[in-house]
């Protein structure tokens, strides 16, 4: 009987087919390895954070794009405009690419977007809900100017959103990133001399526009919104309490050409702390006044300026409270602390909660000044 003879190419047949199973196997682990190491290289921790500021006007324009270039942990990295001029200008001064710049129709495709991890909504104050919000539910954490919107519903619904969303949510108060404000709240906080027993604080400039957000209700404009929250905040930090009760208040203009239809130019306040401690405040887009004064059992705190810009400056029976230092020094450190937050993923120095507290203390204010009666906080 004849042996059956394999074919001349069966070995060969069979080394081919072997060839391409562990090709294609091969292929498969490539890709799996590629996949694997696009994920790690996605989840890589980031060094610095991209910021894409949300309205270009004088605070991005001159304060904020120019603490950028200082910052050591975040980084101007996109910008959101309705004005193309201004757009092509940032881009050509700031190198920005096309694909970073935004306008507010194409807003939500920041989610597309990997280099932008934040959001910073410099915007009148009747938008701040709006975009914050988008914001969030584009996956970008939050950085939001003050006053952190016009209602505190609008505040707690901005909250609310971020938390869903699970992004952090900062408010721009740059001055509790300060270093002098810093120390006189430590004095207060530590009772380095003793109870306090009255506070005074002013916050105002002469405002010389007259067709600005400022001066426009529906956008929130009124002093009490603006330089107004500056007064609140020294009230609350440095006393290192939450007010009470809002005993009385006043609204009033020079000028009601420009703040019509009940805005105010001026309002002062007196607010009660627990114990029956009593807080003067005073706001005005009609004169320059800048100061804070804490009256302690062992002397008296003495801040001005207290909020401005180029530096806060003061003195107490324990000596000057300076720590020098130029613009835009200040919101570099706001943003830079904001970014360590996010980074090390540690609770924010001024979350939402803390402008939530102000803005509940604006409408109480201007509750009682309307209806000439104490309200309760």
């Amino acid at each position: 009987m004849k042996k059956k003879q394999s074919s001349p190419n069966s070995s060969h047949t069979i080394s081919r087919r072997e060839l391409i199973r562990n090709l294609a196997l091969g292929s498969g682990s490539l890709l799996l390895s590629s996949n694997s190491l696009a994920a790690c290289v996605s989840n890589k921790k980031k060094e610095k954070l991209g910021v894409a500021l949300v309205g270009l006007g004088y605070y991005s324009t001159d304060l904020l794009a120019p603490a950028l270039q200082q910052t050591k942990h975040c980084y101007l990295a996109g910008i959101v405009t309705g004005t193309p001029s201004k757009a092509e200008a940032w881009k050509k001064k700031y190198n920005i690419p096309d694909k970073n710049i935004y306008n507010y129709n194409n807003f939500d495709s920041l989610a597309n977007n990997d280099d932008i991890d934040v959001v910073y909504v410099v915007l009148p104050p009747s938008m701040h809900k709006e975009y914050s919000i988008r914001a969030a539910e584009a996956g970008k954490h939050v950085w939001c100017e003050k006053p952190m919107a016009i209602t505190a519903q609008e505040c707690q619904d901005m909250i609310d959103a971020c938390k869903r969303n699970k992004k952090t949510l900062a408010i721009g108060y740059r001055l509790q990133h300060e270093p002098n404000t810093q120390e006189y709240r430590r004095i207060v906080n530590n009772k380095l001399l003793g109870k306090i027993k009255k506070l005074d604080c002013a916050a105002g400039y002469r405002e010389g526009r007259t067709d600005h957000w400022k001066q426009k209700k529906e956008m929130g404009g009124g002093v009490l919104y603006d330089m107004g929250v500056y007064s609140i905040q020294g009230a609350r930090l440095g006393t290192g309490m939450e007010p009470v009760a809002v005993l009385k208040a006043q609204t009033s203009t020079t000028r009601p050409e420009i703040y019509k239809n009940g805005l105010d130019e001026t309002t002062i306040a007196t607010l009660e702390f627990p114990g029956g401690l009593i807080a003067d405040i005073k706001t005005s887009f009609g004169e320059n006044v800048n100061f804070l004064n804490i009256a302690c059992e062992k002397g008296e705190i003495r801040m001005s300026p207290y909020s401005g810009y180029a530096g806060v400056r003061g003195s107490s029976p324990l000596g000057e409270i300076y720590t020098p230092y130029e613009v835009p020094w200040q919101q570099a450190k706001q943003m830079d602390d904001d970014a360590l937050s996010i980074l090390n993923n540690k609770p924010m120095i001024v979350p939402g909660e803390e402008g939530w507290r102000d803005i509940r203390i604006v409408e109480a204010i201007y509750q009682s000044a309307a209806s000439g009666q104490m309200v309760k906080l």
